[in-house]
C-alpha cells in the first residue's frame, strides 16, 4: 500500500493580490448596482431607449474600467517595463473598442444617449474611486519577507559586519 505525498497547502495571497480582488469585486458590486439603478432610471426617463442606453453604459464601463485591474494584476509580478507595455497596450486596446462600440451605435436610435452617457461616467469615475480606495486600504509590505544576509555588502571588502555581530 502506498502512502500519498503530503500536499504542500495552497499559497497564501500576498497583500497586491488581495487589493486588486477587493478593486475587483468592488468594481463589480457597483457595476451591479448601477446596472439595477440604470435600468430602472432608465425605463423610466425614456422607456426601452433608457434600458439599452444603462445596459450599453455599464458595459463599456466594464470593458473601461476592468481592463485596467485585470492587466495590472496579472503583470504585478513582472518587470516594470512589462508591466508599462501591457498597462499602456490594454489602455490603448480599451480606447479603441470604446470608440469603435459608440461610433457604430451613435447613428441607431434603439438608445439613450444621455443615459448611456450617465450611467458610463457613473461607472468609470465610480470604478477609479473604489480602485483607489482599495488601494489605500490594502495592506501591502514595503519588505521583502525573506531576510537578505545579515551584514551591509561592502563592494571592496566583501560583507561588512552588522552592529550585533563581533568584530576580530
Amino acid at each position: 500500500m502506498t502512502v500519498p505525498a503530503p500536499r504542500s497547502p495552497a499559497p497564501q495571497p500576498n497583500g497586491t493580490d488581495q487589493v486588486f480582488r477587493q478593486a475587483l469585486r468592488d468594481m463589480l458590486v457597483l457595476l451591479g448596482v448601477l446596472t439595477v439603478v440604470g435600468v430602472l432610471v432608465g425605463y423610466l426617463v425614456d422607456g426601452m431607449e433608457g434600458v439599452w442606453g444603462a445596459l450599453i453604459g455599464v458595459l463599456v464601463a466594464l470593458i473601461f474600467s476592468g481592463t485596467t485591474v485585470v492587466s495590472v494584476w496579472r503583470t504585478s509580478r513582472s518587470a516594470p517595463t512589462t508591466m508599462l507595455a501591457v498597462l499602456m497596450g490594454a489602455w490603448l486596446g480599451k480606447i479603441v473598442v470604446v470608440i469603435v462600440v459608440l461610433a457604430s451605435i451613435r447613428h441607431l436610435d434603439f438608445y439613450n444617449a444621455r443615459v448611456l452617457a450617465i450611467v458610463l461616467m457613473v461607472g468609470v469615475i465610480g470604478s477609479a474611486i473604489l480602485d483607489a480606495r482599495a488601494v489605500q486600504r490594502g495592506r501591502i509590505t514595503y519588505f521583502d519577507e525573506e531576510p537578505a544576509e545579515t551584514g551591509v555588502q561592502d563592494p571592496s571588502n566583501g560583507p561588512v559586519p552588522g552592529p550585533d555581530q563581533a568584530t576580530s
